[in-house]
């Protein structure tokens, strides 16, 4: 039996639907791979981070501002939300911390309506119990306090290369 050759435009299927179905796949394939070459061309990031009572968005705005990315703080759950529902969200970062907010609930929150989201979470209490939750939770990643900012661009360029095929970080 003799190999098919390998299309640029379509999957072959064993079956009396493969072609049908090849084609389908091909064509959702092609869209995701333009969503990801869009993004990596980077008409808009957005990355939005808790606030906080320390130094912390002087320092997040001193990597994202070469690179062309927007910052956005929120104060509290319901502000961080309603961001999130009325502008595109690329990642989170949230000051476990920060004493305005139950932010691990916030996390809880933002899953119900917003499962893929990935979240970034700080804290100066890294234990197993909060490991434990941010896995619960599907955080990407968690980041000692006070924050390594080398640390934190490598978690993002991690981030942005996993979800984004985007290496806007490296």
């Amino acid at each position: 039996m003799q190999a098919r050759p390998a299309r640029r435009t379509s999957l072959w299927v064993g079956g009396p639907f493969g072609r049908t179905l090849g084609t389908i796949f091909a064509h959702i394939l092609r869209e995701a791979t333009g969503m990801v070459t869009n993004l990596s061309k980077l008409e808009e990031i957005n990355l939005l981070a808790s606030g906080a009572n320390w130094a912390w968005p002087q320092a997040l705005r001193d990597i994202l501002r070469p690179r062309g990315v927007n910052l956005l703080m929120a104060d509290d759950p319901q502000e961080f939300v309603h961001i999130i529902r009325n502008r595109r969200i690329h990642t989170t970062i949230l000051d476990m911390d920060y004493e305005k907010s139950n932010w691990l609930a916030t996390i809880k929150i933002i899953r119900m309506d917003y499962p893929l989201l990935p979240c970034i979470l700080l804290t100066s209490t890294v234990n197993e119990a909060v490991l434990v939750k941010a896995l619960q939770l599907d955080v990407f990643g968690v980041i000692d306090k006070p924050v390594n900012m080398v640390v934190l661009q490598k978690v993002l360029n991690r981030l942005f290369l996993k979800k984004y095929n985007s290496d806007i970080f490296a």
